[in-house]
This record gives C-alpha cells, sequence and structure tokens, in this order.
C-alpha cells in the first residue's frame, strides 16, 4: 500500500473523471487497496461495461470482494501478470487502466514492467491513469506514453496528483 489513509473522494473523482461511459468498456484497475477508487470506477461505467480489478494483497481483496457488482472481475494477482491474464480470458485491449499502484517503492524494473504491459494492452487513444504523491515521476510516464497530463489534488491526505497519459 502506498498510504496509510483512503483516498479522498475528491480524489477518487479525478482518478474516474475520465471515464467515458459510451466507449470505455473494457476498464482495468491496478492496486485497488480497499475499492475506495473501485467503487467511484463502478459508478461511471455503463451497464454493459468490464472492471477487472488487480490486487496482489489477499486481505485486501477479502475487502474488495464485498463490492457486489456482477461487472467487476477481481484479480488476486500481480499488475505485472495482467497481459496473460487479460488474453487467456479472450482480451486483446483495454479501453482505460486506472492505477494507485505506489511505484514509488517497488523496484525500477518491476515498474517498467508493469507500466510497459499496460502501454501494450491498451488500445490506442485509451487512457492510462496513475495517481502519486510527487509530481516528479512525471518524466517515466513521458518516457514510455509519450505524454503525460497533470492534475493536482490538494484535498487529500497527502495532497496528490493524477497523470493522465494517452496512448498515442
Amino acid at each position: 500500500m502506498g498510504t496509510v489513509i483512503r483516498s479522498s473522494p475528491s480524489m477518487c473523482r479525478k482518478m474516474s473523471h475520465f471515464i467515458d461511459s459510451q466507449d470505455d468498456l473494457i476498464i482495468v484497475e491496478l492496486g485497488a487497496g480497499d475499492g475506495v477508487i473501485t467503487s467511484f470506477i463502478l459508478e461511471k461505467m455503463s451497464p454493459d461495461a468490464k472492471l477487472y480489478v488487480f490486487e496482489i494483497n489477499t486481505e485486501l481483496c477479502a475487502v474488495i470482494s464485498k463490492i457486489k457488482d456482477p461487472r467487476m472481475i477481481l484479480v488476486n494477482d500481480s499488475a505485472e501478470h495482467m497481459e496473460s491474464y487479460l488474453l487467456k480470458h479472450g482480451i486483446t485491449q483495454v479501453d482505460m487502466i486506472i492505477s494507485a499502484i505506489p511505484f514509488l517503492v517497488l523496484p525500477d524494473e518491476l515498474t517498467k514492467d508493469i507500466l510497459m504491459a499496460g502501454k501494450k494492452m491498451l488500445k490506442t487513444g485509451g487512457n492510462f491513469i496513475q495517481m502519486h504523491y510527487v509530481s516528479s515521476i512525471k518524466k517515466m510516464y513521458k518516457n514510455i506514453f509519450g505524454n503525460v497530463h497533470t492534475y493536482f489534488v490538494p484535498v487529500n491526505i497527502p495532497p496528490g496528483y493524477v497523470f493522465r497519459c494517452v496512448k498515442e
């Protein structure tokens, strides 16, 4: 976990803000934690959309599993395995990826592997949304995705940033 306090409603709204209920039918959430952002994502999704939620922590998966929504598929596995899991289930591209993985505490190689897998699975024009508590990591997303839009969310503990990368 990247923090000891749940993301604020302001952070959750910004993380889910870019969902287009008409076009975003396959959404992936990485590092769902206790599901606070998951609930906001589900609220914005269309009735026929699917949300694949990857969470590595078994105890947090038990908490997330209390969200009863048939559109949500909970996967108790590392985000680095997202590609093989999705391909095994017939999904070759996703419309959006929303991540709260605390990349700053992960090994650099694992971070790069997860981000490259996400980019590979993301459709052209799809969004990769990531939250962080520092803006200095922006360069990493620019190097991988080619573009990054940064949004400051002051009403969060601690205040944070949402990075939006659009796959070109």
